[in-house]
């Protein structure tokens, strides 16, 4: 069983930074891509960013030059930090993952259970 748990969010003012953490835990052989979506209110979840092993990143258009994915495979983490924050960054943050298991070379995609960005002054 893999476990995602995210941190890091809250409350920012406009132009302000947040960094978001997913630690992924648990029976994990490999990890392949690991990301970020968002969820805004009376929205469809949107990609954000993701890091595929190796360090290759993708940016969704709205936040490239703001915010910067990165990974530690040593943690077995994810970060997303959130600089020139706008109103409009304001959703629920997902953390992903494609991971296969130990022992396994089966891939599942794994989701943490959310964190709340809000952007406001």
């Amino acid at each position: 069983q893999v476990q995602l748990v995210e941190s890091g969010g809250g409350l920012v003012q406009p132009g302000g930074s947040l960094r978001l953490s997913c630690a992924a835990s648990g029976s994990i052989g490999s990890i392949y891509v690991m990301g970020w979506y968002r969820q805004a209110p009376g929205s469809e979840r949107e990609s954000v960013a993701n890091i595929i092993s190796g360090s290759s990143t993708n940016y969704a258009d709205s936040v490239k030059g703001r915010f910067t994915i990165s990974r530690d495979d040593a943690k077995n983490t994810v970060y997303l930090q959130m600089n020139s924050m706008k109103p409009e960054d304001t959703a629920v943050y997902y953390c992903y993952a494609h991971i296969a298991s130990r022992g396994s070379s089966l891939i599942g995609d794994y989701w943490g259970q959310g964190t709340q960005v809000t952007v406001s002054s």
